[in-house]
């Protein structure tokens, strides 16, 4: 027993002092552009399934036939996520190629039978694998709405896609998103996306761009103003209105008067400031 015990604890070391190896010659090869091996690749696959699986399987799913919930999701799927995982009509983008492992077509997979583990995925993500955690900016009713839609998504062509997310509010978040991402009209030419369909907040995008230049029109204006006054002289200032003058130069000042000289009897010099 003892024996046993000291080979199975020499073995642990042995396989430690390898892993280091591995790790610290950098053998492992982290590249997107190369694949897993077959085992490394059926052990992560296996850990990511079952890790999903017992995390979601107390999530209690609501009803999902809502029009207005399943249009909603719509909105947010074409505004968010078709660069990855596409749309009707939609056969790959660079994202969508170029992820590793890649994304799944969920215009064909929707949610797999099981709108819990969707439910999970989408406000968890999945460390590296480019699948980012939505809840930190999605409130739960928004992702059930992309749930309720993926549910439908494999049922609809690309006429029936671009209609019903064209009808949506297009992205929104309920609060806590940002206007970094948008993946709409990216792909000119393909069909099942809507171009430029964005959402109502898109002219207070614009206005603030404009306040923004704005800003810094005027701040530009101020420093080249202080520049003027303090580094240029008065013959390279411009008249008001920002045009160079035309008119003729302004004749030089007038010499100061030469101090004036005169001898007095005894010989000597005498000269007058003024």
């Amino acid at each position: 027993m003892k024996r046993t015990i000291k080979t199975l604890a020499a073995a642990g070391v042995v396989a430690v002092i390898m892993g280091a190896g591995v790790v610290h010659f950098g053998v492992f090869n982290v590249g997107a552009d190369e694949p897993h091996s077959d085992p490394v690749y059926a052990l992560l696959s296996t850990a990511r399934d079952r890790s999903i699986a017992v995390r979601s399987r107390d999530i209690k799913v609501p009803d999902l036939s809502e029009e207005a919930l399943i249009r909603e999701g719509a909105g947010n799927y074409n505004s968010m996520c078709i660069g990855c995982h596409l749309a009707p009509g939609l056969a790959g983008t660079e994202l969508s190629k170029s992820l590793y492992p890649a994304p799944p077509n969920l215009s064909k997979l929707g949610v797999d039978g099981n709108p819990a583990a969707a439910f999970w995925i989408i406000k968890h993500g999945i460390k590296s694998t480019g699948m980012p955690a939505w809840g930190k900016s999605m409130a739960d009713p928004y992702i059930w709405g992309m749930v309720a839609f993926l549910q439908q998504l494999p049922s609809l062509d690309a006429e029936q896609y671009t209609a019903l997310a064209a009808s949506s509010g297009g992205h929104q978040h309920g609060g806590g998103e940002t206007k970094m991402h948008n993946h709409e009209g990216q792909h000119d030419g393909e069909k099942g996306v809507v171009a430029g369909h964005h959402d109502a907040n898109a002219p207070e995008e614009v206005a603030e761009a404009d306040d923004h230049h704005g800003e810094k029109n005027s701040a530009h204006a101020h420093d080249q103003a202080a520049e003027l006054s303090e580094d240029e002289s008065p013959e390279h200032a411009q008249p008001p209105g920002g045009e160079a003058s035309n008119a003729a130069p302004a004749a030089p000042a007038t010499p100061a008067a030469q101090p004036k000289t005169h001898t007095h009897d005894d010989g000597k010099d005498h000269t007058h400031a003024k």
